[in-house]
């Protein structure tokens, strides 16, 4: 590792060096009214034949700068939104003139074009492929509006959601999810929640990185970033978005974006309210064998679970441009739900001949209060008008969770005699505090070479209380057998450097991520349980290189390589054992080491039809949720397997197929190994996944638009499970009203009823199971949707920021 830190170091010296100057041509944008328009596309074209040679974005002050031109003619093409495109007068390139710096080209407004003049609205088209990301537009999904973010992640293009709330990015698990460059630190039942909170007419984009570069949290197998909506810009701007579904149950989906900008000032709001209910459906089949290999016993068990939440979301921001050259801007998150659910379980016990042995039943009821709170304070400051710049970003959240459960729990002999009857209570409060703060710094060197370099420092404190009462006389008493208060405390602290090289064709990045891992897990005793310690101390080196090769405009080749972490997150490691019903529990494990992923993937792109990947991943100390089988309960824990791999292949292709038809389909194909101990069995297991996604939009005129979609997933591995083949179609129809401002929408979603999950077991020592797992997925919707606002010049910035990368995505 020594050894590579070395080479990569003196790799980065030598694009410094290497840096050379050019000829440029610059010059800066603004509005009729003499403010600067940042966020306007300014594209070079050759004259000739109207080339693209390169596209530049005006930064804060409306500049920008293409350099290392060859000797040509060019035009600008600028265009900004509520202005008039403008084209300039041919710009030559020579010896003679190597540099060319224009006067401030002025823009006007849209609203001077005569009335006979023809005005075309662009619209974004669903995904957009960038060298490091994939970037899914949400305004494109007609169906948005009606769902909430956790329905939208689940209709990416990419992204798989599956029956417990994991995501995964491609085929990768261990996702780290992040709202506007800042982390959650959440993940599974809680990320969840969080999600469903956020209507999905909130939403902007999401960017979907694989393999993310340096400056993020070594943490996580994908990175993908939420963006809300923020708009670019000035005066007072807004959107409302009403949606509503019906399956089974209702629910509701409602959002409102407003936007302030006035010269030095931008205020900014997404305010969202939801309300979900849905069902779960469980049937489980579970077999017990003797040493032998015969079928000893058998358990049939049906769970039925419904639920009804409330959510609640409220993001408030504001920027304020100090200088020219420095912007501070805040952004406070509010975020709450309240959660009301009944799960009821009955169980049937059956002897080898198939004869009733017993019976059981219970149910629980249960309401969790979650309260959010996020503060961020951040800061750009701009040196120059090259991209020299430092970006500071501090971070404090709070999340609080109280959670009340009551049980109870009942059994019966083969007579239907009832031989015990249990009743208990859960009372489960936790909170979390997290401690942030980031700086990152961005030095543009000659030549199209850049040097990235900067820190965090994030510290974690975890509480949480897990009271089991035992109901005697309809009052609680406190069981300190079963009962648990665990504390986890933990510090980051990371540095990483990157330098990025581009010539004609090829291009070079190569960064380096130090992080040192400090923490500290305490299981407090009581006069039943022993008190527990432990404290984990390490650090590790992330290497990352991106190498690519334009072959020409329309074909690139990019190779990479990376190094990942996936920590545990934080409730994994509590030890507590918790009950589900008469023979499943689930319990954490304090021994839980971090599982490492290297990573190599050769990628394609031609144009924007055709992008292909090839990967290879190689993890170790895998992290896996495991099942074992003590008499005929089963009781899973996350462990750590010895080792596996996965080999991927993504292809997909997009294009119009008619001058109304655009369509986007994606084919995944990997092999999936895993190798390691498991109890007293030995995992060995492999298999082949297959996934297909056909997405196709259609503009059918006169503000009419539609789309249809279909996603078919093959057997998969969840768990120490495996999940068979399954599929669901869904579409919509949308027409825009009051001159595109305004629009209506209809959509449905899992049309047949068929995203339903059939998983069968392996390698649990002497049983097996069967489970088939159905929720309320069939739906039809309507949206509505509003845009109002007077329309002036760009908004002065938008801050990104990633400060708080990994904590939040552990939270559990």
């Amino acid at each position: 590792m020594k050894t590579l830190f070395t080479v990569l170091t003196f790799l980065v010296i030598t694009l410094t060096s290497m840096a050379q100057p050019g000829s440029s041509i610059s010059g800066a944008v603004k509005d009729a009214g003499n403010e600067s328009l940042p966020g306007a596309t300014v594209r070079l074209l050759k004259i000739s034949d109207s080339t693209l040679v390169a596209g530049e974005i005006t930064d804060a002050n409306g500049s920008f700068r293409f350099i290392n031109l060859q000797n040509s003619t060019y035009i600008l093409a600028v265009a900004a939104l509520g202005q008039k495109d403008f084209a300039s007068v041919p710009l030559t390139i020579d010896a003679t003139h190597p540099t060319i710096a224009l006067p401030v080209i002025i823009m006007l407004p849209a609203k001077s074009i005569e009335l006979n003049e023809v005005t075309v609205k662009a619209r974004k088209p669903l995904i957009e492929q960038e060298l490091d990301r994939t970037i899914v537009n949400v305004g494109a999904m007609i169906g948005s509006a009606t769902s909430n973010t956790f329905d939208v992640l689940a209709k990416t293009p990419g992204v798989t959601v599956n029956a417990n709330g994991e995501i995964s990015l491609n085929g990768k698990g261990g996702v780290m999810v992040l709202i506007d460059g800042r982390s959650t630190y959440m993940s599974g039942a809680d990320l969840a929640a969080y999600l469903k909170s956020l209507p999905g007419g909130v939403l902007d984009r999401i960017e979907l990185m694989d393999n993310p570069p340096a400056r993020y949290d070594a943490a996580g197998n994908a990175v993908i970033d939420i963006r809300l909506k923020k708009a670019r810009v000035g005066g007072l701007t807004g959107s409302l978005a009403l949606g509503g579904s019906l399956g089974r149950y209702a629910r509701t989906n409602d959002a409102l974006n407003l936007n302030y900008n006035h010269k030095k000032l931008n205020v900014f709001a997404n305010l969202g309210y939801g309300y979900e209910k849905n069902y779960s459906e469980d049937d489980f089949s579970r077999r017990y064998y003797n040493e032998a290999g015969a079928l000893k016993s058998r358990v049939s068990l049906k769970n039925d679970q419904h639920y009804a939440s409330n959510g609640y979301n409220a993001n408030l921001g504001m920027d304020w441009n100090v200088t020219s050259k420095t912007v501070l801007g805040t952004i406070i998150n509010l975020n709450g739900s309240s959660r009301k659910g009944n799960f009821a379980y009955q169980s049937a016990q059956l002897n080898s001949l198939n004869k009733l042995s017993g019976s059981g039943n219970g149910n629980t009821v249960s309401k969790d209060i979650r309260n959010n709170t996020s503060v961020n304070v951040n800061m750009l400051h701009k040196f120059n008008d090259k991209g020299r710049e430092l970006a500071v970003d501090a971070n404090y959240l709070h999340y609080h969770s109280n959670g009340k459960q009551d049980l109870e729990n009942r059994l019966f002999d083969a007579d239907g005699v009832l031989m015990q009857n249990e009743l208990f209570r859960y009372h489960t409060p936790s909170d979390i505090n997290i401690y942030t703060f980031k700086a990152d710094y961005v030095h543009p060197l000659k030549n199209k070479a850049r040097f990235e370099a900067g820190f965090k420092s994030s510290y974690v404190d975890n509480d949480f209380v897990f009271d089991h009462f035992n109901m005697t006389d309809g009052l609680p008493v406190i069981d300190n057998r079963r009962s648990n208060h665990f504390q986890y405390r933990e510090n980051i602290s990371a540095a990483y450097a990157s330098g990025e090289k581009r010539w004609a064709r090829f291009g070079m990045q190569m960064g380096l991520r130090l992080e040192n891992t400090v923490a500290r897990g305490h299981q407090f005793g009581n006069d039943s349980v022993q008190a527990m310690r432990f404290t984990k101390n390490y650090t590790k080196i992330f290497p990352s290189i991106f190498l690519n090769y334009k072959v020409n405009a329309q074909n690139v080749f990019v190779l990479m390589a990376v190094r990942r972490i996936n920590r545990p997150n934080y409730q994994m490691l509590n030890p507590f054992v918790f009950y589900k019903d008469q023979y499943t529990y689930s319990a954490g494990n304090p021994q839980l080491t971090p599982q490492y992923q290297d990573r190599l993937e050769l990628k394609y792109q031609h144009k924007s039809f055709l992008n292909m990947g090839l990967s290879y991943n190689r993890f170790t100390n895998g992290i896996f949720t495991t099942i074992e089988a003590q008499g005929d309960t089963f009781i899973s824990r996350p462990d750590n397997i010895a080792r596996g791999y996965m080999v991927l292949l993504n292809t997909s292709v997009s294009g119009q197929l008619a001058s109304w038809w655009y369509n986007n389909t994606t084919l995944r194909l990997s092999r999936i190994t895993m190798k390691g101990p498991l109890y007293t069995e030995s995992l060995n297991y492999a298999t082949n996944v297959a996934r297909l996604e056909i997405n196709n939009y259609f503009n059918l005129g006169n503000g009419w638009n539609a789309e249809l979609g279909g996603y078919y997933a093959s057997r998969d591995v969840n768990g120490q499970a495996q999940t068979s083949g399954m599929f669901r179609v869904n579409g919509a129809i949308q027409k825009k009203i009051w001159k595109g401002k305004g629009a209506v929408a209809l959509n449905f979603e899992d049309l047949f009823h068929s995203w339903v999950y059939h998983n069968r077991s392996f390698s649990i020592r002497q049983s097996d199971y069967y489970q088939v797992n159905r929720t309320d997925t069939q739906r039809v919707g309507v949206a509505f949707s509003y845009k109002f606002g007077k329309e002036t010049f760009a908004r002065k910035r938008r801050h990104s920021n990633n400060a708080s990368d990994d904590e939040k995505g552990r939270v559990d």
